[in-house]
């Protein structure tokens, strides 16, 4: 027959057997319809009602229903009801079976959920093109659902590696001291990694360094930059490095191991609660905002840096903005994030709306932060990146929390010597000896106790000799906050400048049976302390260091110049001395 070859010719094109499910009344039009099936090379399935259809649905499970739209106990309309209800996600398409031929029926059986209908008599060259056509459109629905079940996992898969890696990134990020009284601050990550990053660490003499950082993009490309920055900031801090040697070896290692694309915009902040003083860096931050006691404005510090990351080391400007800074002022630092959030109309917070925020709080310095944060909440803003905002509260100096382990202070015996150091001018440009100088005394048990008060004793001390001594500068500038910065620019450019001279230094331990006697000399090759000489009384900002190493030693002694000093530090086992 011809009907038969066309059939046949059609089955060579099919990519396999499949079960086909034939609902119908009719035992003659069942029986023609079987056939047609079966000599397209299908399995066929016979039901003679909706009601026995649905049976062998659940049981057979086919993958195609030919499904007649009016039989007796349940009509085909019902049945294809229940067998999408049954397919669930699956997708078993069901072709409807029908002598009807007005519009309103044939949308009837779509609407039960038909995906087509097929008109009696049967074509069987139509009947196979569908049969065809809804094949391949479950191998497609197939694929698309072996694909979403295997990016599921692989999402499932990435969440926990996220995961794993935000226990890490807090543990190394927020390993400080982010629960200091004197910090308030709210963090708001626009993806689970926030690109914004908050450190917080004393200094061994018992100030603060203080990082705010924004680094590009978000989630876990812009934290990933986080974990170096962290480890450099703690670890330099820890070990009594300064805030320019922090800048300069995070720029360093930010510059080799990130992609152009991505670099840190930051401030960095040195707090001296002892001198009061504050450092700030700002390097690609909106403007950090110092605050009176009464919540007036006192200082803008804008960014005047390139961002951390961007910059090779000769291009790399390292050097803060320093102003006087007494108990009760407070530093206000935010990120771009909350600069850039926007309200429904598409308006920008702005620089403006904090200003407006600090007006409001004039007299009531508290409760600016609050402020601030309430007015976004007002705004309806909706984030377009990483929030971060930072109150930092300048209060009296306290003594670090111990970082360092406790050693064994039973056996002094062997430390019993004297070491001397001289740093000439090349050294003294490049280099922090501080650090170093700190590591040699923690090597004396018993000492790391009183590991803040040395470090701000040799810091004055070297301090003096270097900027006074060397570089001949005249502390009576640092009476307001211009003197400050005209200080510390003139310091940075003689110290850049700097072709000879040295600086020696002296460090005589001698044990008892209670603990030791420290005697530590520091000498220079200049015309000795002409402002700060023996007896000389501190007047404002200037002499306060000296002031501050008498009260820390037992003993201060200048030589007849000035250019040489000797400071007695006694100690006792088990006495923890208190910056």
């Amino acid at each position: 027959m011809a009907e038969d070859r066309a059939a046949g010719t059609l089955a060579d094109q099919q990519s396999g057997p499949l079960k086909i499910l034939i609902a119908d009344d009719n035992p003659t039009d069942r029986m023609i319809l079987a056939r047609l099936v079966s000599r397209l090379g299908h399995a066929v399935i016979s039901a003679e009602n909706g009601l026995e259809a649905l049976v062998q649905f659940s049981v057979e499970k086919p993958d195609l229903v030919l499904l007649d739209a009016l039989m007796p106990v349940m009509d085909g309309f019902e049945a294809a009801r229940r067998m999408k209800l049954q397919s669930g996600e699956n997708l078993i398409p069901i072709i409807f079976l029908t002598s009807l031929t007005e519009t309103d029926a044939l949308v009837q059986c779509l609407e039960a959920g038909g995906d087509d209908f097929l008109t009696k008599p049967y074509n069987p060259v139509i009947l196979q093109a569908k049969i065809q056509a809804f094949n391949r459109m479950q191998e497609m629905h197939q694929t698309l659902q072996d694909q979403r079940d295997l990016i599921s996992g692989q999402h499932e898969r990435l969440l926990h590696e996220q995961h794993l890696a935000k226990v890490i990134y807090d543990r190394v990020a927020h390993a400080g001291s982010l629960d200091a009284a004197n910090l308030r601050f709210v963090q708001t990550a626009f993806a689970m990694f926030n690109g914004d990053i908050l450190l917080a660490a004393y200094k061994p003499s018992g100030g603060m360094h203080i990082l705010l950082g924004d680094f590009t993009g978000h989630g876990l490309s812009a934290a990933i930059g986080a974990m170096p920055l962290a480890e450099i900031f703690y670890s330099m801090t820890a070990r009594g490095f300064s805030l320019r040697d922090i800048l300069l070896e995070a720029n360093s290692k930010l510059s080799r191991i990130l992609p152009v694309d991505i670099f840190c915009c930051a401030v960095l902040i040195e707090i001296n609660p002892d001198k009061g003083l504050v450092s700030i860096w700002n390097g690609g931050l909106p403007e950090v905002l110092l605050l009176g006691g009464s919540g007036e404005l006192l200082h803008r510090v804008p960014s005047t840096h390139l961002p951390l990351g961007v910059a090779q080391a000769e291009r790399f400007d390292a050097t803060p903005v320093v102003l006087p800074m007494v108990i009760g002022e407070r530093l206000l630092c935010l990120t771009d994030g909350v600069i850039e959030s926007r309200n429904r109309a598409g308006d920008q917070f702005g620089e403006e709306r904090v200003a407006e925020v600090i007006n409001r709080y004039q007299a009531r310095p508290g409760e600016v932060f609050d402020g601030l944060l309430q007015a976004l909440e007002a705004f309806h803003g909706s984030p377009e990146d990483d929030i971060s905002l930072l109150e930092v509260i300048m209060q009296p100096l306290q003594a670090p929390p111990a970082t360092l382990p406790q050693e064994d202070v039973r056996h002094l015996d062997g430390q019993d010597w004297q070491l001397a150091y001289t740093f000439r001018a090349a050294s003294i440009r490049e280099h922090n000896p501080l650090p170093f100088l700190l590591k040699v005394l923690m090597e004396v048990p018993g000492l790391r106790a009183h590991a803040g008060r040395l470090f701000t004793i040799l810091s004055e001390l070297y301090s003096n000799a270097l900027e006074h001594g060397l570089l001949k500068l005249d502390s009576s500038l640092k009476l307001d906050s211009l003197g400050f910065n005209r200080y510390y620019r003139e310091r940075n450019e003689r110290l850049r400048l700097l072709g000879d001279g040295w600086i020696r230094v002296v460090l005589d331990h001698r044990p008892d049976p209670d603990g030791g006697v420290l005697s530590i000399e520091v000498e220079d090759s200049g015309d000795g302390f002409i402002e700060q000489g023996p007896g000389r009384v501190a007047d404002g900002y200037a002499g306060r260091g000296l002031a501050l190493v008498r009260a820390l030693s037992d003993e201060l002694v200048f030589n007849p110049t000035g250019n040489q000093v000797r400071v007695v530090f006694a100690w006792r086992l088990g006495h923890t001395a208190v910056s």
